[in-house]
C-alpha cells in the first residue's frame, strides 16, 4: 500500500524547500549538533537557530527555565555569540548537518535587526527569521511586536537589508490584535509569517514568596499553550486571505506528537516547528515526521498541501 500511495512530504516555505514541514524551533536545539548524537538530524526539515543578534549576549541572570504541570517557562535573554561569530564558528557545523538552515534575528533598534540582517543575507543561511518580540529600547520598552505600527518599520528595514534571502516574520500572541499585526508585517515585506512565540507568564516561589524569574515574567511554551496557538493559526489564516495579505504560516505552539502537527497542518500552516517537546523527548520531531508521513498514505494523501482543510 505504501508503494501505491508514496506520500511526498517536502513542503516550500518563501521559495525555501523542505524536505519535510517539521522544523525545530529557535532556542530549543541549540544549532543542531546538540542533539546529533541522539537523532538523525539530517533527516529534519529544518532548524531555527537560537536568536541571535548583532552584538554577543550573556542572557539573563538568575533561573532561567521553570518547570509547569504542562509546559515550560524560559527567561533565557537571548545568549548568544553575535552575528559575526555564528557565521564563522557555528554556521559550517549546522550547514553540514542537512536540513535547511533559518537564522532566527533579535534586536533592540531597528538599526541592529537591519545591520544584522545584511550579515546574515550575506551568509549561506537559507531564511531569515526575525523575533520582533524583543524590546525596542527607543520606544520606552514596547514590544515590536504588540503594535503594527511598531512592527512595519522594523519589517521595512530588514526587508531592505535582504536582497537575497527570504523573510520571515516571528509574531507575538501578546499582540492585543494579531492580524493587523501579521498584515502590517505582510505589506512591509514579510514572505512568510510564523507564530505562536511564547506566551508572556510568570512563577512565584512558595518558600520565598518571591517570583521565581529576575525579570518578573517569562515566556510560556508546551502542551499548555497549544489550543490557543493552533485558534490562532486558523484566525490568521482567514485574517490573511481576507485582507489579500496571504503569505505562508508556519505554525507553531506545543506540538508534541504527529497529530497535534497534523492539526497545525490541517488549520492552514504550511509547516510547523516543534520546541519544547524535544526538552522531554529528543526524538519527538522524528517520531512526528514518520507520524505525518504514516497519516498521509493511510488516507492517500500524496502532498503535505492536501492534508489542509482550509
Amino acid at each position: 500500500m505504501n508503494e501505491q500511495h508514496p506520500a511526498n512530504l517536502s513542503v516550500s516555505i518563501a521559495g525555501m524547500r523542505l524536505r519535510n514541514p517539521v522544523i525545530a524551533a529557535s532556542g530549543t536545539f541549540g544549532y543542531g549538533s546538540e542533539y546529533a548524537e541522539l537523532i538523525d538530524v539530517s533527516r529534519l526539515g529544518g532548524i531555527c537557530t537560537k536568536g541571535l543578534t548583532l552584538n554577543p549576549r550573556p542572557g539573563n541572570k538568575g533561573i532561567r527555565l521553570w518547570e509547569t504541570p504542562a509546559g515550560l517557562l524560559n527567561s533565557i535573554g537571548l545568549e548568544n555569540p553575535g552575528i559575526a561569530a555564528f557565521i564563522e564558528k557555528e554556521l559550517p557545523r549546522l550547514r553540514s548537518l542537512g536540513p535547511a538552515v533559518i537564522a532566527n534575528l533579535s534586536g533592540s533598534t531597528i538599526e541592529e535587526y537591519a545591520e544584522g540582517a545584511a550579515l546574515l543575507d550575506a551568509s549561506p543561511v537559507d531564511m531569515i527569521e526575525i523575533n520582533i518580540s524583543c524590546p525596542n529600547v527607543k520606544a520606552g520598552g514596547m514590544a515590536f511586536g504588540l503594535d503594527g505600527e511598531a512592527a512595519a518599520p522594523v519589517v521595512t528595514q530588514v526587508r531592505r537589508s535582504c536582497k537575497n534571502k527570504p523573510l520571515m516574520v516571528k509574531l507575538s500572541p501578546n499582540a492585543p490584535d494579531l492580524a493587523a499585526v501579521a498584515v502590517a508585517c505582510v505589506k512591509a515585506g514579510a514572505d512568510a509569517l510564523s507564530l505562536v512565540n511564547t506566551f508572556k507568564a510568570m512563577a512565584i516561589d512558595t518558600k520565598s514568596g518571591k517570583p521565581v524569574f529576575d525579570n518578573i515574567s517569562a515566556g510560556l511554551s508546551g502542551p499548555a499553550i497549544k489550543p490557543i496557538a493552533l485558534r490562532m493559526v486558523w484566525e490568521l489564516y482567514d485574517s490573511l486571505k481576507a485582507a489579500k495579505a496571504a503569505v505562508p504560516i508556519v505554525g507553531m505552539g506545543g506540538i508534541s506528537n504527529a497529530e497535534d502537527a497534523l492539526e497545525f497542518l490541517m488549520a492552514g500552516a504550511a509547516a510547523v516547528q516543534v520546541g519544547s517537546a524535544s526538552f522531554a523527548h529528543p526524538a519527538a520531531m522524528i517520531e512526528i515526521i514518520d507520524g505525518i508521513g504514516n497519516f498521509m498514505r493511510s488516507k492517500k494523501i500524496k502532498n503535505v498541501e492536501e492534508i489542509s482543510v482550509r
